[in-house]
């Protein structure tokens, strides 16, 4: 499988890329490149995104203006708390082995609406609204748990980057595909967006 992959940056690369793009962006100097008719010309017949990132689905965070990058440069993949599932890795899978990405990075978010009412529910006996969102409560309580058990003041935050962390730890180790592809150098990395100040930090 390995061999058929397409060429494409480095994990280190593309972490380098993300890295430059979201101190531009933190720095107001964003360039906001590959948005043009060119480019959209040069991605009618095929794309090769250098990293895939797992977000929120948070209005407030948004991959490409957060890394300061365009039109083809990512694999984007957003769902409320960042959570991992069949559907999501699904996707993620399809980007490493048939795109070429070596870079996944599951991206958590300050005040996460989805991890707040995980830690409001954190002790609920089943169901805790009957609606949809009780499967995001349901996928994000063991982060918050987790988190509680290692103590400090901002139980939220704290679960934020648990959650982040424990969707990485998910994606890195799940069968076949990326368990096999990380062997070979593919890397996956937590990391969490600052609201205020646009800044991206790496968690590991």
């Amino acid at each position: 499988m390995s061999d058929a992959r397409p060429e494409n940056d480095t994990a280190a690369d593309a972490k380098a890329r993300l890295e430059a793009g979201n101190q531009r962006y933190v720095a107001d100097r964003s360039e906001r490149p590959h948005g043009d008719a060119a480019r959209r010309g040069e991605l009618a017949t095929g794309q090769r995104p250098f990293a895939t990132i797992l977000a929120c689905a948070d209005s407030r965070v948004a991959p490409e203006l957060v890394f300061d990058q365009g039109l083809g440069d990512l694999f984007v993949v957003r769902v409320a708390g960042n959570i991992v599932d069949d559907v999501v890795l699904g996707s993620i899978e399809y980007a490493s082995a048939h795109l070429g990405v070596n870079l996944i990075v599951v991206m958590g978010h300050e005040s996460c609406g989805a991890v707040a009412a995980a830690v409001e529910n954190v002790d609920v006996d089943g169901p805790a609204t009957h609606t949809h969102i009780d499967a995001l409560i349901e996928a994000v309580r063991p982060a918050v748990k987790a988190a509680r058990e290692a103590g400090g003041d901002d139980l939220v935050a704290a679960s934020v980057r648990e959650n982040a962390r424990r969707g990485a730890d998910g994606i890195r180790e799940s069968q076949p595909i990326i368990a096999a592809l990380a062997a070979e150098g593919i890397e996956v990395r937590p990391a969490c967006y600052d609201l205020a100040s646009g800044e991206v930090d790496w968690l590991d």
